[in-house]
């Protein structure tokens, strides 16, 4: 007997196509990352998660600093900005560093990551909070906020 899909169900299936198409190809590195993991969660702060991704997380600063970005604007590293292959401009979306539960909420507004096994590059400023700038490359979640 065929079971029928809930309208949620199939919101959280059209999410997954597009968050989950960001992790297609893996790395062979120890800090491989998981499977996407979609859901929807009530989260803190009084907004509920859309989705949910992990994976590997970079960030980039100096090198980039007012140069164009997807969206149009000039990339600022001191702003609370983010690069993702998938998510629609303007997106929020909370990054979670799994090594040390440090989070922040930053905006998307370019492109990218470019580098195999990456979901997200965040700016020099969102890194800081992270506390990620010395390591570089962290295992991350991106929670999709509404």
């Amino acid at each position: 007997m065929r079971r029928r899909r809930s309208t949620d169900a199939l919101v959280l299936a059209l999410v997954a196509g597009v968050v989950g198409g960001a992790t297609g190809c893996a790395g062979t590195s120890a800090e491989a990352p998981r499977a996407s993991t979609i859901r929807d969660v009530s989260s803190s702060g009084g907004r509920r998660v859309r989705a949910v991704e992990e994976g590997l997380g970079t960030w980039y600063g100096r090198d980039h600093h007012g140069g164009p970005t997807a969206s149009g604007e000039r990339f600022d590293m001191h702003a609370m900005t983010a690069a993702h292959k998938t998510l629609r401009m303007g997106t929020r979306v909370r990054v979670v560093n799994l090594r040390n539960g440090r989070a922040v909420v930053v905006r998307i507004n370019d492109r990218g990551p470019y580098a195999r096994g990456r979901i997200i590059d965040v700016s020099q400023a969102a890194a800081r909070e992270l506390g990620m700038i010395e390591a570089g490359v962290v295992p991350v979640r991106v929670e999709v906020l509404e």
